[in-house]
């Protein structure tokens, strides 16, 4: 039987986003999503003012879209490693409930150690960590961080070494869109295409599946 699609990563065009806030939750009931977690682009300037409009949109609306759950959330985005801290512990204190981290992606020039502090910082999801090292990978382990495999393009070219790194130290994956717009958010085949596609066996996949709807379930506590 197919699993409803949580996908913890999307876009809105309140950051980069080809949607608004409307209009993506729509797509994604229509794709089959059962939870979608907002995560606009952030940095010091933008986390309060983001986080609260889309925990403003979601208390608004979730009562209109019953047949999806609306996560807020923010990605923290080519933030300054020694930032980063910081800046989670002020969403935190915001009650802003899904924190991502954008990244040390091979299709960006995101800072050297941001894949770390993330970690080190216990955020929710580190985005697409590139070619990330296995004493970060250890250590998500370690903290509970959960590593993203992602279908958006260019990003997801190192996915393969991610999944690997995750199955040596037994750090926890999760299979997002990192949608921005129209056509790409995941369907059912899609995440699967992601998931074996990085080398995951069917029991692996299944388990990052499982993954997702343990930390989302564990986010809307």
């Amino acid at each position: 039987m197919a699993r409803e699609i949580i996908d913890l990563h999307t876009h809105s065009i309140i950051s980069d986003g080809a949607l608004i806030m409307a209009e993506l939750v729509r797509h994604a009931v229509v794709s089959g999503y059962g939870v979608i977690g907002v995560t606009d682009h952030v940095d010091s300037a933008l986390l309060e003012g983001t986080a609260a409009t889309i925990m403003d949109f979601a208390r608004k609306s979730q009562k209109y879209f019953p047949d999806i759950v609306i996560i807020p959330g923010a990605e923290l985005t080519h933030v300054p490693p020694d930032e980063i801290a910081s800046l989670v512990r002020e969403a935190r204190a915001m009650k802003l409930p899904l924190v991502v981290v954008h990244g040390e992606t091979r299709a960006e020039p995101v800072a050297e150690g941001t894949n770390r502090a993330a970690i080190e910082a216990g955020v929710d999801i580190l985005a697409h960590p590139g070619l990330i090292s296995e004493d970060d990978v250890r250590r998500a382990a370690e903290k509970g961080v959960h590593l993203e495999l992602t279908y958006k393009k260019g990003h997801s070219i190192t996915n393969g070494h991610v999944a690997a790194c995750a199955r040596k130290y037994g750090a926890k994956l999760v299979i997002d869109s990192d949608c921005h717009r129209p056509g790409e958010f995941l369907t059912e085949r899609a995440r699967m295409d992601v998931g074996l596609g990085a080398g995951l066996s069917d029991e692996e996949f299944m388990r990052a599946v499982d993954n997702s709807e343990r930390l989302s379930k564990r986010l809307l506590q």
